[in-house]
């Protein structure tokens, strides 16, 4: 018997799997010029979910996702995840695009193939799809479903009616009106064996309506050769539905968001009207926070435990810790809140907004670049812009921090104590001092020391009886 080579025996024991993303399409269906794959569920692209799930059964240097329309969109977008990229400059089909990427994927001893249009497959899934495919020695495994209706997609014919073994994959089109009453489908996804799949991936054919090479026609052609081709039916048909219209994106994300839901409620949050609130994939809520009707929480944020966020706030990628409450109408876009901090009504956090621990931010505030130190509060009708404020600040009404001179921003400090009457204008650059005292409506041009009061307004005069006056004249 010969000898196995080292990398045979590798192979044996520990094969290398890659996984490749079909991700060339135009979306045609979707009417829109943009990428396919970059249309957005759950508040990511749909590539980007199937990316996730892919990270969690090999690392990001065996993911190669196939690119094609727009591509340098598509690369650009998810430049991030660390994967692989492959070009398919022309799109002539599945079967195309990994004879474009087989000098990426020939090394490996097997390909999974996923669909870049299908956010709902899971990593238990793609694992068990892998398992099933090396139990089995397969050369070819496919991932089948069934469907209630089954129109318009491929049906899978097995040799037998409990075979694992599939005969063939019949398009619609070209099905009998038997076949076509076959609820198990074709998914899209697959596993193949890469030395008998690269061996013989040049038998495809454009000999179709299409002109395209089609990847489902390999489980006839591996058949023919004697190769082994199964088909592994997943429990939850879900998981492998594609997006072909802008109705059938609304249904996947109404999916993905009502899932992330019940996740989060399960973790202990509660969630009052849960079909009114907009929660990302990406987010993370501590226990016993309080989210209420039509709230928003985008992106990457992170909320802490024993939160409160009121109706009709919208939070984008920032952080905030325990205990905060947001009142109702809030806008925090990239900021951060540091615990039991509290927010609103109808502040407007923009990014680089810092508030520290106990602050308050109140109705109609505005930030952007601010640092807002432990306990301080700016409460009402107020602009901090590049601004940097102390511990145990007041920032009375109407004030504003003046940061833009038509061609550079500039920064104010607000040192620790310090007190700013309502309507004061800080115009940057300026500092006012520890336990300082700015007096209200007072204009700032110049920094104001340590434990001093600056007044920068003109002084009030008072005309005895000019009123009584005034009135008189007019009767006359």
């Amino acid at each position: 018997m010969p000898r196995l080579s080292k990398r045979d025996s590798q192979s044996r024991t520990n094969p290398r799997f890659a996984i490749a993303i079909m991700a060339a399409g135009k979306g045609t269906r979707l009417k829109s010029k943009h990428p396919k794959v970059l249309h957005e569920v759950g508040g990511k692209p749909l590539l980007a979910h199937v990316i996730a799930a892919a990270l969690s059964v090999v690392p990001a240097k065996d993911v190669y996702a196939i690119i094609g329309h727009e591509a340098d969109r598509v690369r650009t977008a998810l430049a991030g995840s660390g994967i692989n990229f492959v070009l398919q400059k022309e799109q002539r089909g599945t079967g195309h695009a990994l004879i474009v990427a087989r000098e990426a994927l020939q090394p490996y001893d097997h390909v999974l193939v996923l669909s870049g249009d299908a956010p709902l497959i899971t990593p238990e899934t793609i694992e068990s799809l892998r398992d099933f495919h090396l139990s089995k020695k397969a050369a070819m495994t496919l991932l089948a479903a069934e469907l209630e209706n089954p129109t318009g997609y491929g049906r899978v014919i097995r040799t037998k009616s409990h075979s694992d073994e599939v005969q063939a994959i019949v398009e619609e089109k070209a099905a009998s009106a038997t076949q076509r009453k076959i609820r198990e489908i074709n998914s899209g996804f697959y596993v193949f064996a890469a030395k008998p799949f690269f061996q013989h991936i040049d038998e495809l054919s454009t000999d179709n309506p299409h002109s395209e090479y089609y990847l489902t026609d390999m489980a006839g052609i591996l058949g023919k050769a004697k190769e082994k081709v199964v088909a592994y039916k997943t429990d939850d048909p879900n998981e492998v539905l594609g997006s072909n219209t802008r109705s059938e994106l609304a249904d996947l994300d109404a999916q993905i968001r009502t899932a992330k839901r019940r996740q989060l409620m399960a973790a202990g949050v509660t969630i009052f009207s849960p079909a009114t609130c907009i929660i990302d994939t990406d987010v993370e809520i501590g226990a016993d926070t309080v989210l209420e009707p039509f709230v928003q929480i985008l992106g990457n944020t992170r909320i802490g435990a024993d939160c409160r966020i009121r109706s009709y706030t919208v939070i984008n990628n920032s952080a905030l810790g325990d205990g905060v409450l947001v009142r109702p109408g809030c806008i925090l876009d990239e900021a951060r809140v540091a615990d039991g901090a509290v927010l609103g009504p109808y502040s407007h956090l923009r990014p680089g907004s810092e508030i520290g621990e106990g602050a308050h931010v109140g109705n109609f505030v505005e930030t952007k670049k601010l640092k807002l130190g432990k306990g301080s509060k700016a409460n009402h009708l107020t602009y901090l812009g590049d601004t940097e404020i102390g511990e145990g600040v007041n920032v009375g009404a109407g004030t504003i921090t003046c940061n833009y001179d038509g061609v550079h921003k500039h920064k104010t400090v607000i040192e620790d104590g310090a007190f700013i009457g309502s309507n004061s204008t800080l115009i940057a650059p300026v500092r006012v001092g520890k336990g300082a005292y700015v007096a209200a409506a007072s204009s700032i041009t110049d920094d104001v020391p340590a434990d001093a009061l600056a007044l920068g307004r003109s002084r009030q005069i008072v005309k005895e009886g000019w009123a009584k006056q005034k009135r008189q004249q007019k009767k006359q």
